[in-house]
């Protein structure tokens, strides 16, 4: 550590072999703060070549121009307000799109420019390279950093969760096959990365609209239109809305992870799902919620919110891969459980800086073993929308 903020906060992309992923998510847990702020550098990389447009999509083709758009790319000048929230609106996630056929680009290698939705080609795509579309998703470690120094290595795996649900949603939303998900955490670079199969003709972005919560998946419009709701978050959520956003948070986190909410009177407590999945449970009493406003970097507001989804587990003897797997899967999950929440009539948060955040020691059991990895804050009341979500 140097200064209060990673040793590898220049080096994008990659974590620093002398500190190590495990010691910097024992800082990024500590009680101690983050230094001054730091530059940030740019907000996208400096890709080789000339910045091309993204070609409209033909028949049969991909769409990577709206698959893009409902995903990843910027939406307002200054590049805050993207489909895939980010701690801090600081976006240290990187794209690079490996190109096979049949899609609306040309096969091979390119960096995606969200800010200008644009592309740049890097050359030719690898040999072998399947019809479709790879998203390789890599992070300028040092945006982040420069906010949050030391605890930033932990905000960026689940960014980079959050960008694969918004990838995920938006080929569900186009009409594709079920993309491919790579989460495993073996590597440092690409992080996680997302396979999408070209299939049937190209779909237009539709314009923002309601639909109801029974409907599967959510259309374009709903996509380009959602946004996390600005604290207060009042309200308790109705337990078939919780139910469901504890369900689908289940069944995107993977086998590592665990999830409850915390929820407060008329009897506060620990909330989680029945085995089955068809009812809520108590699992813990007492109230919870200003311990975790605590927990999460003194945000006062989370005591008051209606409902806290929490995912938890990451042990501290946990290697790299195991931290880089459940930190991807809670970012993807949340991401999937927040847009749940608003197809419900919920307004919802994502939370994302945990301290000292032992919820399993809280609760009675062993301690270093059941860690908040992320939350979502949940309510009934809305307030008006931010611009920086």
């Amino acid at each position: 550590m140097d200064g209060g903020r990673p040793a590898d906060a220049d080096h994008p992309g990659e974590e620093d072999p002398r500190v190590g992923l495990a010691a910097a998510l024992r800082a990024a847990r500590s009680a101690r703060c983050p230094g001054p702020d730091t530059p940030a550098g740019p907000a996208v990389p400096d890709w080789a070549g000339p910045r091309l447009p993204i070609p409209h999509a033909g028949p049969a083709q991909l769409d990577l121009r709206a698959l893009l758009r409902l995903s990843l790319a910027a939406s307002d000048g200054s590049g805050r307000l993207r489909p895939a929230p980010s701690a801090g609106a600081l976006h240290p996630v990187d794209t690079a799109l490996v190109v096979g056929s049949g899609c609306s680009l040309p096969p091979g290698r390119y960096g995606y420019d969200p800010l200008r939705h644009r592309v740049h080609r890097l050359g030719r795509q690898p040999a072998a390279t399947p019809p479709g579309v790879t998203v390789e998703l890599s992070v300028t470690a040092r945006r982040t950093a420069s906010h949050y120094g030391h605890r930033a290595w932990p905000l960026l795996l689940l960014d980079t969760g959050h960008a694969v649900g918004a990838l995920l949603l938006a080929a569900r939303a186009l009409g594709c096959e079920e993309p491919e998900l790579r989460l495993e955490g073996e590597a440092r670079s690409p992080l996680a990365a997302v396979r999408i199969r070209p299939t049937g003709p190209a779909q237009r972005l539709q314009a923002p609209r309601s639909a109801p919560p029974s409907a599967g998946t959510p259309t374009p419009g709903e996509l380009l239109a959602r946004r996390s709701t600005p604290p207060p978050l009042p309200g308790t959520p109705p337990p078939y809305a919780l139910r469901a956003v504890l369900r689908r948070a289940s069944r995107a986190g993977g086998g590592d992870l665990r999830w409850a909410a915390a929820v407060g009177p008329p009897r506060p407590g620990l909330t989680e799902l029945t085995p089955d999945g068809t009812a809520l449970r108590r699992c813990a009493a007492g109230e919870t919620r200003p311990t975790l406003a605590a927990w999460a970097a003194g945000q006062a507001w989370i005591a008051d919110a209606g409902a806290v989804l929490l995912a938890r587990g990451c042990p501290g003897d946990a290697g790299a891969a195991h931290i880089r797997r459940t930190h991807l899967r809670a970012g993807l999950a949340v991401h999937l459980a927040h847009v749940t929440a608003l197809r419900h009539g919920l307004t919802a948060r994502p939370v994302g800086s945990w301290q000292q955040a032992d919820l399993g020691a809280a609760v009675g059991g062993a301690p270093d073993r059941d860690w908040i990895v992320h939350g979502l804050a949940l309510g009934t009341l809305h307030a008006a929308e931010e611009n920086t979500a």
